[in-house]
């Protein structure tokens, strides 16, 4: 490993760090506004933040991808900013409903179902993330299944919400080495945040008073979360180990579970707790065996990581 490597690791484990503390900001953010309005600001002011960096990150276009807007790369920034819309609305709502620890965990789920999903669309999937979508399955039962097998309503939106992410990825995948991935991104951000405050005018109350005491909140999931984070990501990804990225990116889990402790008081029970290690155990196993696996048949080439999902 060299420098390059060590940097590419320090700034994912601060981008997992910022997500995994999100979820605190999201939830601070519902005691003055409404979740359709916190979502729309958080990532108005994201698109805000992200905007310079079309220019100044822009890559000459080349024979792969398009750097101009066109028809199809403005169309399937459309569509992912509606995967992208639907999968932060049910994870905002949802965290009404039940804890920040189990909001991380649940939509951590997403990297298993990535390649489950895959399958539709001709992916191969090796056994490795079969063993640990099983593993994960019985950690979210331990973790979300209460007295009388009933599941926090919240938990559920949070499931629905972890598929939206993993559509999402897989939609990120067929974009991001098409197009330029910032300016994909900027227009993503832009209609999730148009659809969410189109929502808020329509479901929730508006009043600048409580803008201005949710502003915190917004900011941090807007400038550090959407654009600092992503960006992070980006420069991040150049340089990264695929192994070590699946490692760095499954702690955020960890992280939301440490800041909800921290920030809001959030205890476990030893049986969520076991919940959680299998959950995390579950996500690991299905990213690294079948990198594992694949470095025994060949020399494996560096492979880029989905794009993340806050």
């Amino acid at each position: 490993m060299n420098f390059r490597h060590y940097r590419a690791d320090a700034l994912m484990l601060l981008t997992a760090m910022i997500w995994g503390s999100t979820f605190v900001a999201q939830r601070l953010g519902m005691d003055h506004i409404g979740p359709f309005l916190y979502t729309g600001l958080r990532f108005m002011v994201g698109a805000l933040a992200v905007m310079p960096l079309i220019w100044l990150l822009r890559k000459p276009a080349t024979a792969k991808t398009q750097s101009r807007l066109s028809k199809p790369m403005l169309l399937g920034s459309m569509a992912l900013g509606a995967a992208l819309t639907l999968g932060i609305n049910l994870q905002q709502i949802g965290l009404m409903f039940t804890t920040v620890t189990n909001s991380g965990f649940i939509t951590g789920l997403y990297v298993i179902l990535v390649p489950v999903f895959g399958l539709f669309i001709g992916m191969r999937t090796h056994k490795g993330t079969w063993a640990g979508a099983l593993l994960a399955l019985v950690g979210m039962v331990l973790l979300s299944v209460g007295p009388g097998f009933t599941v926090a309503s919240g938990d559920w939106l949070q499931l629905i919400g972890a598929a939206c992410w993993a559509v999402h990825v897989l939609m990120v995948g067929a974009l991001a080495s098409r197009y330029d991935p910032i300016l994909v991104s900027f227009i993503q951000f832009m209609v999730c945040a148009v659809v969410s405050l189109s929502l808020a005018l329509v479901f929730e109350p508006i009043q600048w008073p409580m803008i201005q005491q949710a502003l915190p909140a917004i900011l941090y999931g807007g400038v550090l979360a959407v654009g600092v984070a992503f960006t992070l990501q980006v420069v991040a990804q150049k340089d990264a180990i695929t192994s070590h990225a699946a490692i760095i990116l499954s702690l955020e889990a960890v992280f939301a579970a440490l800041a909800g402790w921290l920030i809001l008081g959030e205890t476990l029970s030893p049986r969520g707790l076991l919940g959680c290690a299998l959950m995390l155990g579950g996500m690991l196993v299905a990213q690294l065996v079948p990198i594992y696996l694949e470095r025994r048949k060949q020399p494996a080439p560096v492979q880029q990581e989905p794009a993340g999902h806050h």
